[in-house]
């Protein structure tokens, strides 16, 4: 029998965004969802996984392709929010599976997007702020950049910064590293054989 695999989900989500203030009437939405799947007992990340999320209230500006590297056409082809937390629940275990990312803006533009559409929030209750447990372990007194956090770590950014896929592959590194020191909180890890 194959021993239990320890699944975390790690997520990174990008939003529209613009350089100054929201243009009226328009609010941040999720148009990517970038996830990782670390196997926290195998110590390797598993998947990895770019949802683009089609706006429904807003636009992609200049200012966020030029961040993010997506253009407006892509994210229009993407699934609509509903959808994409459908896939997480179904496709990710999300509503079981322990998940983290980097910091807590990611939870609550989640919790915002849900609350204002009516969709049911895809993510159990089990959430760990990697950014909080990085900085502690390190004992540092601020918390660092994803970017930053992989240069302390001597870790190589792999990708393109504030792609959804790219960060959440960098955040689960980081992860792993916190693992391999015995720093990583085990706590509410699921079991999956």
């Amino acid at each position: 029998m194959d021993s239990p695999r320890h699944l975390l989900n790690v997520v990174d989500v990008e939003a529209t965004c613009w350089e100054g203030e929201p243009p009226p009437g328009e609010t941040s939405e999720i148009i990517e969802i970038g996830l990782t799947v670390v196997d926290l007992s195998a110590g390797e990340r598993v998947e990895r996984r770019g949802i683009l999320v089609r706006p429904a209230r807003s636009s992609v500006s200049a200012f966020c392709t030029e961040l993010t590297g997506l253009a407006p056409e892509q994210v229009e082809r993407g699934a609509g929010f509903a959808e994409a937390c459908r896939r997480l629940a179904a496709e990710h275990d999300a509503r079981r599976r322990p998940w983290a990312s980097w910091g807590d803006y990611d939870r609550k533009q989640f919790e915002r997007q849900c609350r204002a559409t009516a969709v049911p929030y895809p993510f159990g209750r089990r959430h760990t702020n990697a950014k909080a447990v990085f900085a502690r372990a390190r004992g540092l007194r601020t918390r660092p950049g994803m970017d930053r956090a992989l240069e302390i770590a001597g870790l190589p950014l792999e990708g393109r910064h504030h792609r959804g896929a790219d960060d959440a592959w960098n955040i689960a590194a980081l992860v792993l590293a916190l693992v391999r020191e015995g720093a990583w909180p085990h706590a509410g890890c699921s079991a999956e054989h």
